[in-house]
């Protein structure tokens, strides 16, 4: 039986919809992290990607499986040593670079394996996040943090200025950078850092 597609949230939609803006049709996409499948099924099926996905998670794989495309059962954790350099155009990281153990290393091992980068991870320098730590002295529950504490899949948290001092040291070019506020990508913003609940990133390598 078809796998049915089921819509996602508004705020998916907002991501997936800004991912698939920035890739040119008939590339090639590997998805690191790359849950049920949902976003390698529409840049099949609306760009005419040649698309793979990498999950650690068994549940996730099944579901790609029945979507009928291609998968890796591995953790990133792990690394792409199997994967050969600049075998995509482009590699995706969505929500997933704050739960590995390295990211420095994921970082460098998509933009071997893949021309560029794109990335979106929530801003942990959001007013909401500060407000939480400082004035409540709790570990911040916000719209793009959900989880509890003590259940949590995030490993690290990092705000927008912390990414382009991490993109800097590695030698990483942000060619691209989108907060994301109240639901919308913008082009820009005054104090991004503190509005942003999450951002994204398009990356390549630095020449030399």
């Amino acid at each position: 039986m078809a796998y049915r597609y089921q819509l996602p949230d508004p705020s998916v939609q907002l991501v997936d919809d800004l991912i698939i803006r920035h890739i040119d049709p008939g590339s090639r996409v590997i998805d690191l992290g790359c849950g049920d499948g949902r976003l390698m099924k529409r840049l099949q099926d609306e760009l005419g990607c040649n698309v793979a996905g990498v999950d650690v998670e068994l549940s996730n794989v099944e579901a790609v499986v029945r979507r009928g495309l291609p998968v890796v059962a591995a953790d990133l954790n792990k690394g792409l040593a199997d994967i050969p350099s600049d075998t995509f155009d482009f590699a995706v990281l969505s929500q997933t670079l704050q739960q590995v153990q390295r990211p420095r290393q994921v970082l460098k091992e998509m933009l071997r394996v893949a021309s560029r980068g794109l990335v979106v991870v929530p801003n942990f320098g959001h007013w909401r996040v500060r407000y939480e730590v400082l004035r409540r002295g709790r570990t911040p529950v916000t719209e793009a943090l959900p989880h509890k504490w003590y259940e949590t899949p995030n490993v690290h948290f990092m705000s927008m200025r912390d990414f382009r001092e991490l993109m800097q040291s590695i030698g990483l070019r942000i060619v691209k950078e989108r907060p994301i506020i109240r639901g919308r990508a913008v082009d820009r913003a005054w104090a991004a850092n503190l509005r942003a609940d999450s951002a994204f990133y398009l990356l390549e390598r630095t020449s030399g």
